[in-house]
């Protein structure tokens, strides 16, 4: 027989951002315990609302089911005497086990024979396991931030307030922190002021949205993209697309009904990031647009009830809005009274960190920085790159950006045009923080692209260098997204540029702060650092983690050569000649590294294939080298794969481990010769 289960834990408000993750967790953590439990089921659901985490279990079976289970004791010769009769080692091991010693029972295992107990186990009924059971579930559950309350010691991400749990229609005994399991929940906090009760398991999703409760969070997420859509359609426009809004939305309500709103046509002025931003990060609103594209003067709402009264609900919200968008009018006005050159004086009164001084002195550093990384990479117009780094941060002093910090950059491009600015200045204020997230767009001006990976390489050179790192999950200063930064602008937009010279140049500018570590220490951290995180984008990209391996082992400071290295390498893995390339490899290095002199003599070569190979070292040698320094990676590795005649040769003409000291010296010297031009491209001993 079967049942279903329905758990409710009943909290205050849990933040939205804090449900997908759980509910997941909820589901994660439950199959794991019925599976330890072995309790057997046909579906399992977890779900909730902001007031609510629910797990529901159809066909839970009645009982576990029966087990049997082979304990092993001693050897047969140690359990038995020569009559066959139980020692005092069986009589004991039957003891402890709970069984009569004549159930003993014999099995091989491996060459020798042990007396086995062997128990037969009655599967509990499953009202006696699921108390203890969910209480574990629930205690077992993690939050970013939990918290206690009242007198108790549990920890949770809310007070949990009540408890339904039904196996079928009966109730299951659970208790947490003084609060008892029983088949009372509650309906919408406004709507419903009874409890409502669930008389069996299979009712509870249908009572509960009869008290505007829907419990199903994919359903009711649905539900709000159908009505912001028809909301906005009913006009003529279309919502934004923005998933991120629609989660946090659906996990702030439980009974949605979406309305429309209006504001003045006077606001469209702002910049339409400023607009949107207010509507989304301060209302959890969903801007519209014509289906031309442009933003109107409206948005959708979505009210947390039904549509009683909507109209003053959509009033109530429009009052709301318009004062933001009204001080942000404000803001604006002002910003533009004064050229955003104007603001960067005031830089010197923001701290960029305690040690690393203020925003003023980091604008300095990245002017230098930026213009050495525009040179280096061959833009032109030094003076444009420096003054767009000039006024990168100017923006942080704007009214606009203290109220609204995620619009930095956006509206320092705003205002630097407003204030007659170059347009690659201004495009480049904005691009020096992307990206800025992981798919973001990366910077197009040139401009961008050199104050954009200063503005990187100055975070991570400057806290490298005074010994603040990531640790685990903790990073602060987001250092792991600079250094994908990095490397995303790098490889996508092919630029060439020695990061090893980069970073001491970097490293120059923070001379000042009296850093803890040296340069060439700081150096080797962070470029280590940039390439561990282009192996992880590498990796996400489909390269095998043998070939990064190999490549990675030696690192150089351009990684645009390293990435070219990596496709090479990835690519002649999948040639025909790729086993002669190991064959050449796996026989030179494995006996050059016994190698200690790496001079050839070949006034002591003693065969006609000793002299072959040197001759051939000595003609393509040079080349490969120029093919490697020129970055000719398929023709290095065609030319080491060529080598495999010869070096068979040589093996069957000679032993390389001869009795003659001077012979084999030479011979092994011949050997290390071939295995440095592997070990120059790639340690190949990572290779699968």
């Amino acid at each position: 027989m079967v049942r279903d289960l329905v758990f409710e834990i009943g909290t205050e408000e849990i933040p939205a951002a804090y449900m997908p993750e759980t509910i997941e967790d909820i589901a994660w953590l439950a199959r794991q315990k019925l599976e330890e439990a072995g309790l057997e089921y046909e579906g399992l659901t977890s779900t909730g609302t902001p007031r609510r985490l629910v797990l529901y279990l159809s066909g839970l079976a009645e009982t576990q089911p029966d087990s049997v289970r082979e304990v092993k004791g001693p050897k047969s010769k140690q359990a038995y005497d020569e009559d066959g009769e139980p020692t005092r080692a069986a009589l004991g091991f039957a003891r402890a086990q709970g069984v009569k010693v004549e159930d003993l029972q014999l099995k091989k295992v491996g060459e020798a024979v042990h007396v086995f107990a062997v128990k037969r186990e009655t599967g509990q009924a499953t009202p006696a396991i699921l108390p203890g059971l969910l209480e574990d579930l629930v205690q077992s559950l993690g939050f970013p931030k939990s918290m206690r309350w009242g007198y108790g010691q549990m920890r949770f991400a809310r007070p949990i307030r009540w408890l339904l749990a039904l196996y079928g229609s009966e109730v299951i005994p659970v208790e947490l922190e003084n609060v008892q399991a029983d088949r009372y929940t509650y309906g919408h906090r406004f709507l419903v002021e009874e409890p409502v009760v669930i008389n069996e398991a299979g009712e509870y999703f249908g009572r509960l949205e009869e008290a505007f409760v829907i419990v199903d969070h994919q359903r009711r997420q649905d539900i709000i993209r159908q009505q912001v859509i028809e909301a906005a359609a009913a006009r003529g426009y279309r919502p934004m697309d923005n998933e991120k809004l629609l989660r946090e939305v659906n996990f702030l309500l439980e009974y949605p009904t979406a309305f429309m709103g209006e504001f003045s046509s006077e606001y469209l002025n702002l910049p339409v990031e400023v607009l949107t931003t207010s509507m989304i990060e301060h209302q959890r609103y969903f801007p519209v647009f014509a289906k031309d594209g442009g933003l109107q003067p409206g948005f959708i709402g979505v009210r947390n009830g039904d549509s009683y009264n909507i109209d003053e609900v959509k009033e109530g919200n429009e009052r709301v809005l318009r004062a933001r968008l009204e001080d942000a009018l404000f803001f604006y006005r002002e910003d533009t009274q004064e050229p955003l050159g104007d603001k960067v004086e005031l830089l010197k009164n923001v701290v960029y960190q305690a040690r690393l001084g203020t925003v003023y002195a980091k604008v300095a550093r990245l002017q230098d920085t930026a213009a050495f990384i525009g040179e280096e990479l061959g833009f032109e117009h030094q003076q444009t790159i420096r003054r767009a780094a000039y006024l990168c941060k100017a923006d942080l002093e704007t009214n606009m950006v203290y109220e609204f910090p995620e619009l930095q950059g956006i509206m320092g491009r705003y205002y630097a045009h407003s204030s007659g600015e170059d347009a690659e200045v201004a495009e480049a204020i904005f691009e020096h923080y992307l990206p800025r997230f992981a798919g973001d767009q990366l910077p197009s001006t040139r401009a961008g692209i050199a104050v954009s990976l200063a503005e990187k390489l100055d975070n991570l050179v400057g806290n490298f260098c005074i010994g603040v790192k990531p640790t685990g999950s903790q990073d602060p200063y987001a250092l792991r997204r600079q250094a994908l930064g990095i490397v995303n602008i790098i490889l996508n937009r092919g630029l060439s540029l020695d990061l090893n010279q980069t970073i001491q140049q970097v490293y120059c500018g923070f001379a000042p702060v009296d850093p803890d570590l040296s340069a060439e220490e700081t150096t080797s951290q962070v470029l280590e650092f940039i390439l561990q995180r282009m192996r992880v984008l590498l990796l996400e990209r489909g390269f095998s983690y043998d070939v990064l391996d190999a490549v990675l082992a030696v690192p150089e400071g351009d990684i645009l050569r390293v990435h070219h290295r990596i496709q090479a390498l990835s690519q002649f893995k999948h040639h025909p000649g790729f086993e002669d390339l190991m064959v050449v490899f796996n026989r030179c290095h494995n006996l050059a590294r016994k190698a200690e002199q790496t001079e050839v003599d070949e006034t002591i070569f003693t065969t006609e294939e000793e002299q072959t190979l040197y001759d051939r070292l000595q003609a393509e040698a040079p080349d490969m080298q120029v093919w490697l320094r020129n970055g000719e990676f398929e023709e290095y590795l065609a030319a080491l794969t060529g080598l495999r005649p010869v070096v068979d040769a040589l093996f069957e003409a000679v032993m390389i481990m001869d009795k003659d000291e001077a012979v084999r010296a030479n011979r092994l010297g011949l050997l290390r010769w071939i295995s440095s031009l592997f070990l120059d491209f790639a340690d190949f001993t990572k290779l699968n």
